[in-house]
């Protein structure tokens, strides 16, 4: 029998053991979310509004016992664990008072007697979900998905198995239909199974480049509509003028919380030669004051990557970047899963920690001579997921951040999914958009409807 394991990454404990389901298994799910979806897509905006309400109760109910599942399985620290699922709380409400109003009929001006564009569910959209927030990734697709009327199907990590069984457990709680919300613990190999089916009209995304491309492909070759959340190397772009103490700790915040694997958080500081040093010696300072360990000690104020694996790999492109020049200010060695928080400088193109993402607690600082180069070296990647640029002069700031090519930018403050605002990436960090509005009709059929004498 196949099984998924949760492992404490802090100590490497067994935590619990979970069978993957069977070819037969995910056939009857996806039995049951084709029933469930006949019967969801009719109910009312007020019936989806009082569930979402009712699973945010729940959600706040059960906080604790969830926090301790998300620390346990993939190594957040209880502060961080319990914020991810009060967040995912208040996205419900979100979606439960401004759905009924977003997705009402919009009436267009044509040649018509009367036309308009209706926001149609059109089945289930099958979700497949990374580990680094086990909570959020999931509650962000589904509260929009589900209350634009369709059904969510969940594939989650392989560590993260409990919080999707979890989450499963949660909707069932709030008194969601039988399949309106499934969990299947499934392999990347049985993806197709489920993509292919006809219920299925939907496949939703986050995680690593590699894994987009696959599962885009599956969704382009059954002809489903897909929306992608990939990998990211944001700049954090520092100004002459900036506040450079202020900078330095929304850096630290941006770069470590959850153990630095974020796909938004900030990871190549770039900033100009006449604060460098400034700047370095203010994020060493921040650096310093981090307690990394034991996540579910409250003493602890940075908990371990993910798996040994992660800091393994962290590591070795860590140590190839030093190898072309790359120096270590702070941190730079590990225990087992338990990575240091660390700081290099000198980093250049041709270095892994300018290349690629680094999923882990190291900041890469570039230095440029001015902010003209810093717009030019933050577009020469290929993600484009969000920025950030400190400058005490907001307006030239303003001008900076709409040549900079990504799917946000935050000015003077920390990059962060909002409910309230639209979240996705352009070039390889990937299409399409969560959250908002837009993300509550990405998965719906935006239908036009004519209306003559």
């Amino acid at each position: 029998m196949n099984i998924f394991k949760s492992i404490n990454p802090f100590n490497q404990e067994l935590i619990a053991e979970h069978p993957v389901f069977t070819s037969e298994q995910i056939d009857a799910a996806l039995s049951n979310a084709e029933k469930a979806f006949h019967n969801w897509k009719t109910t009312s905006f007020q019936q989806r509004s009082d569930l979402l309400f009712k699973l945010s109760t729940v959600l706040k109910n059960n906080k604790e016992q969830y926090a301790l599942h998300i620390a346990l399985e993939m190594g957040k620290i209880l502060a961080e664990a319990r914020a991810e699922v009060e967040k995912c709380a208040l996205a419900c409400e979100y979606y439960a008072e401004n759905g009924p109003i977003l997705l009402q009929d919009k009436i267009i001006d044509s040649d018509a007697r009367k036309s308009l564009v209706a926001y149609d569910p059109i089945g289930a959209v099958f979700a497949v979900m990374p580990w680094n927030f086990p909570f959020w990734q999931v509650i962000r697709f589904a509260a929009p998905t589900i209350m634009a009327g369709n059904v969510a199907l969940l594939k989650h990590a392989k560590n993260v198995s409990l919080c999707a069984k979890d989450i499963e457990a949660a909707f069932i709680e709030a008194g969601f239909p039988t399949g309106v919300f499934q969990t299947l613990i499934a392999n990347a190999n049985q993806s197709e199974q489920i993509i292919a089916h006809d219920i299925v009209q939907g496949v939703t995304l986050t995680g690593s480049e590699s894994a987009g491309s696959a599962v885009a492909s599956l969704a382009g070759k059954h002809i489903k509509k897909s929306v992608l959340e990939l990998g990211g190397s944001d700049p954090f772009i520092v100004l002459d003028d900036a506040d450079v103490v202020a900078a330095a700790k929304i850096a630290t915040k941006s770069r470590m919380q959850n153990a630095g694997q974020s796909c938004i958080a900030a990871k190549r500081f770039i900033v100009t030669q006449k604060i460098e040093q400034d700047f370095i010696q203010a994020f060493k300072n921040e650096i310093a004051l981090i307690h990394q360990g034991d996540q579910l000690l409250a003493t602890s104020t940075m908990g371990p990557v993910s798996s040994v694996v992660a800091a393994d790999e962290l590591t070795t492109q860590q140590q190839q970047s030093v190898d072309l020049g790359a120096q270590i200010i702070a941190g730079g060695f590990k225990n087992g899963a338990n990575y240091a928080p660390t700081l290099l400088s000198n980093v250049k193109e041709g270095m892994p920690a300018f290349h690629e993402e680094l999923f882990g607690p190291v900041a890469s600082v570039i230095t440029v001579k001015d902010a003209d180069e810093a717009i030019v070296m933050a577009n020469s990647h290929r993600y484009g997921l969000g920025a950030t640029l400190f400058s005490r002069d907001t307006d030239r700031a303003y001008h900076y951040a709409r040549q900079i090519s990504s799917g946000a930018v935050f000015i003077n403050a920390m990059v962060k999914s909002d409910p309230r605002l639209p979240f996705g990436g352009v070039k390889k960090s990937g299409y399409g958009r969560e959250l908002a509005d837009y993300g509550l009709k990405e998965f719906t059929n935006v239908k036009t409807i004519y209306i003559n004498d």
